[in-house]
């Protein structure tokens, strides 16, 4: 925990958040979820509570305990790999851009009549655009040639749900995983995994 304090961090708050949710009536659970939503509404008149707010809540607490394992799966080892601040910096990055971009595809669909307008106010919040940053950016610390049996994989994790239903929260997905493929330059001179059958140095 000490190598990386930002992601336990971050996992202590979304088990308060969904603590908060699970002991709410359904008419609060359902306040916090919105007030604390990415969506159009929310990001026209509260836009930095609107980005910061959504990382920190997940929508069902009974997947706490998935994305407990999945942060120490994949945002731990990036973090004690490259250090907090640049871990922060990618899935900072991906949570934004990603939030951003996919919202202004669902604010293109409501211009074109082509999603009804109440899709302004959907519940949009969430872990998994940083997720799939790290997922993204750990690709680099695996060695040849796992790294490409793992890119694989998590390309067509991505992607295949992106060309088969193609919404708004696949497009933020697929965003999230391109920007954390993207700061490759952050993993310069950080150490790859030893090859299977060598010792570590």
């Amino acid at each position: 925990m000490r190598s990386s304090p930002g992601t336990h961090v971050w996992l202590l708050v979304i088990a308060i958040t969904s603590l908060v949710i699970a002991l709410s009536p359904a008419g609060l659970e359902t306040y916090l979820l919105h007030r604390n939503s990415s969506n159009l509404h929310q990001l026209a008149h509260h836009p930095v509570r609107a980005l910061l707010g959504s990382a920190f809540w997940i929508e069902d607490p009974a997947d706490l305990l998935l994305y407990a394992v999945l942060f120490e799966l994949f945002h731990a080892p990036v973090e004690r790999w490259i250090g907090t601040a640049k871990w922060l910096f990618t899935v900072a990055t991906a949570h934004i851009a990603a939030t951003l971009v996919s919202q202004q595809v669902v604010l293109d669909a409501i211009r074109d009549h082509d999603v009804p307008r109440s899709m302004a106010h959907v519940v949009d919040i969430g872990v998994s655009y940083g997720l799939a940053a790290s997922v993204g950016i750990l690709t680099y610390r695996l060695p040849r040639p796992w790294r490409w049996f793992y890119l694989a994989g998590v390309v067509a994790f991505f992607l295949v749900p992106l060309v088969t239903g193609s919404t708004y929260t696949d497009l933020g997905h697929a965003i999230s995983l391109a920007i954390g493929l993207a700061c490759y330059p952050l993993t310069r001179g950080k150490p790859v995994a030893p090859e299977q059958g060598h010792g570590a140095h």
